[in-house]
């Protein structure tokens, strides 16, 4: 996959770091154990040490939280169990809040000293290390990202569908409901950069095989007022809006097209929404026709997967809000775990060893509502989306209106 032009900041900042690694050689963990299983960075005769690269603070803090601490209870859970590998799991966690300095100074300073990264948030931050991921450092990254661009690396291994893919599934929705059609023009409200720009690949895709044409409004990740980009829309006579940013962005888009009459359909990526949202001004608008794809039932779905990961979080975190960022969390670091559990058995704890065993996982994550497959890393691990709408009477706040699937056009659609 060639990666599609970055930000200027990330870019520079790719140019500057990527002949730097600064990877140890002969360093923690580097050899063989007494029990002949081969190490190297990140693992001791008592640890395994993975990197956790989060937004706190930034345009994902809500999501971020849950996502790291779903990532410390299986943690917790797995060391209680006496670890993996006779090896207690250790997480580092460095918050960015999405910044492309943080972020990239953060995956340099932990690379040389964690096995992988069980998160990293940021399409455009993982994107700009790919080059060092793929050439020196070799270790897994499991992203909460989801751009096409990061398909094909060995060692980036996206879990579920990629964005081109979920907004082609949202529009195919919104087409099944008859909520648009051929002839009809749809909004496309997206993040610059690798997140937006890999969605709004999707939505022209969608519109080519539709018969739709799509109006752009592009923003930046600190545009938090969609007063401009709904009057743009509504002046443009779109039937629905697709929203490809942050769940501040969505919230605000949301709010302002209900409040100046503009009553449209939204569809929103994975990310673009936060249950804290209802508890806004925006909170009845997106009750009433905002709808999420995403690539897992939602945490508070009556399955037993989610039930009983809901049940666990909200015991260890009373106080917390339940989103689907504990699902997506929970989810990754269990795919890491299961490739540690797996090499293990193999007696190769190196980064290689943990490379190879990823492949061999093929039916993950059934009790979740979506079977993975990670034996081909020019794939995303499915193409399948769970379609979910906003509820305030339900755990984390959404519910499934549409059972995970792939529509045609999704599973027909080249990855760019």
């Amino acid at each position: 996959m060639k990666l599609r032009a970055l930000t200027a900041v990330v870019a520079a900042l790719t140019v500057t770091l990527v002949g730097c690694s600064g990877k140890a050689t002969g360093g923690k963990g580097d050899g063989q154990d007494e029990a002949g299983i081969k190490t190297g960075p990140g693992v001791t005769s008592s640890t395994i040490s993975l990197g956790v690269l989060t937004d706190m603070t930034g345009v994902y803090a809500s999501l971020g939280k849950s996502v790291t601490q779903a990532q410390q209870l299986w943690a917790e859970q797995i060391n209680a169990k006496g670890g993996i590998c006779d090896r207690k799991i250790e997480l580092t966690v460095r918050d960015h809040g999405y910044d492309p300095q943080k972020a990239i100074a953060g995956y340099t300073e932990l690379e040389p000293k964690v096995l992988g990264f069980a998160q990293f948030i940021g399409s455009p931050f993982v994107a700009a290390v790919e080059q060092r991921i793929d050439g020196k450092d070799k270790g897994l990254v499991l992203p909460q990202a989801w751009s096409a661009n990061l398909v094909g690396s060995p060692y980036i291994r996206v879990i579920g569908a990629t964005y081109d893919v979920e907004t082609i599934n949202l529009i195919d929705h919104l087409l099944k409901e008859k909520r648009i059609a051929q002839g009809d023009r749809i909004g496309h409200v997206y993040f610059e950069g690798d997140y937006g720009e890999n969605a709004l690949a999707g939505s022209k895709y969608a519109a080519k095989e539709a018969g739709l044409t799509i109006v752009e409004q592009k923003i930046k990740p600190t545009d938090n007022d969609m007063t401009a980009q709904v009057a743009a829309l509504k002046q443009a006579g779109v039937k629905a809006v697709v929203v490809s940013a942050g769940p501040r962005q969505a919230a605000s888009l949301v709010g302002v097209a209900a409040a100046t009459g503009f009553a449209v359909p939204v569809v929103g990526n994975n990310s673009a929404y936060a249950p804290q949202l209802l508890k806004t001004q925006a909170g009845p608008a997106l009750l009433k026709d905002y709808y999420i794809a995403s690539s897992t039932l939602p945490i508070g779905d009556p399955g037993d997967g989610p039930s009983l990961l809901a049940k666990e979080y909200a015991s260890k975190h009373p106080n917390d809000v339940l989103d689907n960022g504990v699902v997506a969390g929970w989810t990754a670091a269990s795919v890491f775990g299961e490739a540690l559990d797996k090499a293990c058995d193999e007696k190769d704890l190196t980064r290689e060893g943990i490379g190879r065993a990823l492949l061999t996982i093929k039916g993950y994550g059934t009790e979740f509502g979506v079977t993975h497959d990670f034996s081909d890393p020019g794939a995303p691990s499915t193409r399948e989306s769970v379609i979910m709408k906003p509820d305030a009477t339900a755990p984390g706040g959404l519910k499934v209106i549409s059972p995970a699937s792939v529509s045609p056009a999704a599973k027909a659609y080249t990855l760019k």
